[in-house]
């Protein structure tokens, strides 16, 4: 990756990270989970209004961690409002592909062009889980809303 676009995806996280998306409770959801990464202190909560028909009306997040995780959090909230469960949990497969350094060719063209701004940390991976933790609580919600942590 050239350094051009190595410090435009820098920059995207860090706008993600003190300007998040979809930040705060939303009082109406169906699903909500809470998740935490032991290693680093991450904390998010998701709460999810999902429809009749299975479609993610609206998503919001609460939390604190550090600027992967939130940035990751505020991205993939924007990404999967208006979504099926169904596209979501595609998504989030590809998206631990991604981030892992695995093959993610899965992904629509679309959203790689989107979730390559955390692409880059596959090169560290303690920080993967720091990426994942709202993912995996987002999963964990729309599963019941057991707890999740990183993995």
């Amino acid at each position: 990756m050239d350094d051009t676009l190595r410090e435009l995806y820098q920059e995207v996280i860090l706008d993600h990270s003190k300007h998040p998306r979809h930040f705060g409770k939303l009082d109406d959801a169906t699903n909500t989970a809470q998740g935490h990464n032991p290693l680093c202190g991450d904390r998010v909560t998701m709460y999810l209004k999902v429809d009749a028909d299975d479609r993610i009306q609206d998503i919001a997040f609460e939390g604190k961690g550090c600027a992967i995780s939130q940035a990751s959090a505020s991205l993939m909230t924007d990404m999967i409002v208006g979504r099926t469960v169904a596209e979501a949990e595609k998504l989030m497969g590809g998206f631990l592909h991604l981030v892992k350094g695995e093959d993610a060719s899965g992904l629509d063209p679309d959203d790689r062009e989107r979730l390559d701004v955390m692409a880059g940390v596959s090169a560290f991976p303690m920080r993967v889980k720091c990426a994942t933790l709202a993912w995996h609580t987002m999963k964990s919600a729309l599963e019941g809303g057991a707890a999740a942590e990183a993995v």
